[in-house]
């Protein structure tokens, strides 16, 4: 690796940090006002600094990109040093998704624990692009599967957009916010479980982990890591993509708006259905 693209590398890395302690510190100025304001509940203002997760690449809210017609990935493009493109090496055809989900289902606590980690679970994404399937790791972290079995269940990630592409330094597209936003999450959080070891490529193409804004502070957005990336151990590896990588790849392939490299994805991709099998039990 030449000592440039090493050092772009460093810098995502620490730019990924960066957003992890800001999040941090508005989830941790928000939890002060809360405690100060007490039943004063109807301000506002106080929803403007909720952060709970590490979400997007800018300071401020963005918009979700206006999707388009239809895409079709044929053949690989051509990396470069700034914006590295994965080879493509199947088609991918993506269909111009409806608009998405505008409402936020928020619950007090966590899912009771339900799931039996000694089985294998499956989440299937049905999305504008294809099937994504994620083998996810009960055993490992079964608080994490728990939780993303039970909000499955609740319809909760159905007809959302993935608000988020890191195509430097980092590489994941970000899903699980029904806001869009990346301020989104389902009103509970959970402790963090199945941390990799600290080391280079950490998280390996083909992983899904969550996203957070501190330890313990796990909710709803998880990431898929479309290339070999390394973060600091910190999120919680739940889930390996076993079909459509290919999918998160050719969006990875498109670009982030305006050509940065970390926002939101030119290529929408939407979960227009999410199911766990087996499913969250009911009884």
């Amino acid at each position: 690796m030449s000592s440039g693209n090493k050092r772009e590398r460093e810098l995502a890395r620490a730019k990924f940090e960066r957003q992890q302690a800001r999040r941090a510190a508005e989830a941790n100025k928000r939890s002060n006002r809360n405690r100060i304001v007490g039943a004063v509940v109807t301000l506002g203002v106080v929803a403007l600094f909720v952060a709970w997760f590490v979400r997007t690449g800018s300071s401020g809210e963005t918009p979700i990109a206006a999707p388009t017609d239809a895409a079709t990935a044929t053949a690989s493009a051509s990396p470069s040093a700034s914006n590295p493109s994965p080879t493509l090496t199947s088609q991918v055809t993506c269909t111009k998704p409806p608009a998405p989900r505008v409402s936020d289902l928020t619950w007090p606590k966590a899912p009771e624990r339900k799931i039996d980690p000694a089985k294998p679970y499956t989440l299937t994404l049905d999305t504008n692009c294809g099937t994504i399937a994620i083998d996810a790791l009960a055993g490992k972290a079964p608080i994490t599967v728990n939780s993303m079995a039970f909000l499955a269940g609740q319809d909760y990630f159905n007809a959302t957009r993935c608000h988020r592409l890191t195509t430097q330094g980092i590489y994941v597209v970000q899903c699980g916010d029904p806001k869009g936003t990346g301020q989104g999450g389902p009103g509970y959080q959970f402790a963090d479980e199945n941390l990799p070891t600290d080391g280079a490529n950490d998280y390996p193409a083909g992983s899904v982990a969550m996203a957070n804004a501190g330890p313990g502070t796990n909710g709803s957005q998880f990431f898929l890591v479309w290339q070999d990336t390394t973060l600091p151990p910190n999120y919680t590896i739940w889930g390996t993509i076993t079909e459509g990588l290919d999918i998160v790849r050719y969006v990875a392939s498109q670009g982030v708006e305006g050509g940065a490299t970390d926002g939101i994805p030119v290529q929408p991709l939407q979960i227009a259905s999410a199911t766990m099998t087996p499913a969250y039990p009911t009884g």
